[in-house]
């Protein structure tokens, strides 16, 4: 019988997710890290459990290259974790359908996607941005919501 393999602890899983976007700061100049700790709190307040807490914060990680598919597919964390990271891992040139698809097939990423969006929707979140940003952020946010099933 093979010994269970340890797994990143929450504390860990932070700490890696902040040092990977060290430096990066969201479309309003903010700290990324805000981001993600957002997004972590909100699977957290839904209900979630500790791989959804994990995957939410590397939700954007691989998306935005700051860590690797390699580095996901060797860390140690579950095999869910690293399923809902893929699942909302937007792919380049991918439809928003098939995007949504992957989420809705993936169990435990639907609650991860809504807390991503939910925080990316905040007024003040919005507030912070030029109109035109605000403005296609804000449909594109909305058709994913629709395309998942989550009130708009």
């Amino acid at each position: 019988m093979t010994e269970p393999q340890p797994t990143l602890t929450p504390a860990e899983v932070e700490a890696i997710a902040r040092t990977a976007h060290a430096g990066q700061t969201d479309k309003a100049g903010r700290p990324y890290a805000e981001h993600l700790e957002a997004v972590a709190e909100g699977v957290r307040a839904r209900g979630g459990d500790s791989d959804q807490i994990a995957a939410a914060w590397l939700h954007d990680a691989v998306e935005d290259a700051a860590l690797t598919r390699e580095w996901l597919a060797g860390a140690a964390l579950s095999a869910r974790t690293k399923a809902i990271v893929l699942a909302v891992t937007k792919r380049p040139g991918e439809e928003p359908e098939a995007y949504a698809r992957r989420i809705l097939g993936t169990p435990g990423a639907l609650l991860v996607k809504e807390a991503d969006l939910s925080h990316n929707t905040t007024p003040t979140r919005l507030a912070a941005l030029d109109t035109p940003t605000r403005t296609r952020l804000t449909e594109k946010y909305k058709k994913m919501r629709k395309l998942l099933g989550l009130p708009t």
